[in-house]
């Protein structure tokens, strides 16, 4: 009984003892807990993207927000572990918002599929300069070729391996239209071209085939040309930069793209091809280019085996898209996930008279292919 005694005696002491937990104490345990639990959904499943050009348009909108799948190829290890959650490079467009002081390999764990030719994907692009490999702009593309393709465009039209790739639904090219009378914008936003330019008395737009089969009806319009780029005529312009090749972007290749483990005689050709990917990319020490040869640690290299699949990315506004064709391929450690559906879409260039007009209602939801 005594025993007893003592035990509730301690017990009581034991409680008056402890400290009460202060509110704030309460408040900050919530939100670093929140904060744990959405940085790792972000970084291990599912995350929220914003379109803000119109190199995809019209599958993907300026002002389109996407959910984009991690697990779809693989979640992503961070390679820049010491950045605040919830930044992407700078805080307020000036202030870093991490610290490079420590960058760890890039390691993706097990996905569900691969890249496939035709997905669209989101990645970090990889001709950037100044920001660590996992926090490079982040880019959304279409997959036109996959490793080990070998790519070619001949008159607009994507070939690889020799077979014509299907077209996106909602692909778009640039006409040059010249009219009898002056065009405003409420006319082409009548006709869904939003990608418009005032060229010497005309107007440069980006539109399908058959909205620009629709504008020819009009009497006003006088002329709507279908605007190409003629091998040659965009010399030392698109990828890989050379003077001597006639690439452009409306016809380019054939172009090999790597996949990992294949091996090659190094020539001077494709050295300039797989520059990029010999002297950063594939992540080699002590390799350099001298006099169209590669040395690494002081050594010619005679071959090379590629360490990594590549990719190649282009937008469906095939006229008003900064990708593959211009800046070459896209590693896979730069991949970072398969855009899922639209959860949210405003147009920026409706009126604020209506907010509600500014909403794309029929956007919401709809299942990005």
């Amino acid at each position: 009984m005594k025993l007893f005694s003592t035990k509730i005696a301690e017990s009581a002491t034991d409680s008056q003892a402890k400290p009460k937990k202060s509110p704030f104490r309460e408040w900050a345990k919530s939100i670093l807990f929140a904060v744990v639990v959405a940085t790792l959904i972000r970084g291990l499943f599912i995350e929220a993207y914003a379109i803000p050009t119109a190199s995809m348009e019209k599958s993907l909108l300026v002002g389109d927000y996407l959910f984009v799948s991690k697990i779809h190829y693989g979640a992503r290890m961070p390679s820049t572990p010491l950045q605040i959650p919830f930044t992407h490079q700078t805080i307020g467009g000036k202030i870093p918002s991490y610290l490079d002081w420590i960058q760890l390999p890039s390691y993706r764990l097990p996905g569900l599929t691969s890249v496939q030719r035709n997905e669209a994907v989101v990645f970090n692009l990889p001709s950037e300069k100044g920001h660590p490999m996992d926090l490079k702009t982040y880019y959304v593309k279409r997959c036109v070729g996959i490793a080990g393709d070998t790519l070619q465009i001949k008159d607009q039209q994507v070939y690889a391996n020799g077979k014509p790739l299907e077209n996106p639904e909602k692909m778009q090219f640039s006409y040059y239209l010249t009219s009898s009378q002056v065009l405003n914008q409420r006319f082409f936003h009548k006709y869904d071209i939003t990608d418009v330019t005032s060229v010497n008395e005309g107007y440069v737009i980006h539109t399908s085939k058959e909205t620009a089969s629709k504008l020819k009806q009009f009497a006003f319009i006088t002329d709507l040309l279908p605007l190409h780029y003629e091998a040659g005529t965009m010399n030392g312009q698109v990828f890989p930069k050379q003077v001597d090749l006639s690439w452009t972007i409306d016809n380019f290749g054939p172009l090999y793209i790597p996949r990992k483990g294949d091996k090659i005689t190094l020539t001077a050709q494709n050295i300039a091809l797989y520059k990029d990917i010999l002297l950063e990319y594939d992540h080699n020490k002590g390799m350099e280019i001298k006099d169209n040869k590669v040395y690494q640690e002081g050594k010619e290299l005679q071959e090379y085996t590629f360490k990594q699949n590549y990719y190649f990315m282009m937008g469906d506004n095939r006229h008003n898209s900064e990708d593959s064709r211009m800046w070459g391929f896209v590693p896979e450690d730069h991949i970072v996930g398969k855009p899922l559906f639209v959860w949210w879409s405003v147009d920026q260039n409706a009126s604020w008279s209506n907010p509600l007009s500014k909403i794309r209602w029929n956007k919401i939801g709809s299942i990005i292919e």
